[in-house]
């Protein structure tokens, strides 16, 4: 009950033929969504070229601390808030903490200089005059922070 074989071989071809259809359905479709994801990403690529860039938050440069002071920025590069910031006598804008050790280095010599002030004072020194160990100013001022 087999089949002659030119039946045999004409089946062959139609399964391979029927094989070939499919493989290329497949292939067709593939193409197809190529082309239509190739258009949706172009899409957003658009969009995203569209779009502007982002204000930072983040102050640099020399006036970092000044424009965060301001309320331009949010903090500046090192990472201070506003409440972190203040100003000082000068009135350049400092973190509080440099103004704090500042004011607390300052408490160490503060009794030398006052000493000094008063030494000028009763000596009636005017413009520049250098504190040399051994001079006039030196030892009036000395007395006076002993004292």
């Amino acid at each position: 009950m087999a089949l002659p074989m030119k039946a045999m071989k004409a089946v062959k071809a139609a399964m391979k033929a029927k094989a070939m259809k499919q493989v290329m359905k497949k292939a067709m479709k593939a193409t197809a969504m190529k082309k239509v994801m190739t258009k949706a990403m172009k899409k957003v690529m658009m969009k995203a070229v569209k779009k502007a860039m982002k204000k930072s938050i983040i102050a640099k440069g020399k006036r970092g601390k000044s424009s965060v002071f301001r309320g331009t920025k949010v903090k500046t590069s090192g990472g201070l808030k506003k409440s972190d910031l203040i100003k000082s006598k000068s009135g350049k804008v400092v973190s509080r903490k440099s103004s704090a050790a500042g004011k607390k280095a300052y408490g160490n010599i503060k009794g030398w200089t006052v000493a000094v002030q008063k030494a000028r004072k009763e000596l009636g020194v005017k413009g520049f005059v250098a504190i040399k160990k051994g001079t006039a100013l030196y030892k009036a001022a000395k007395a006076i922070y002993t004292a």
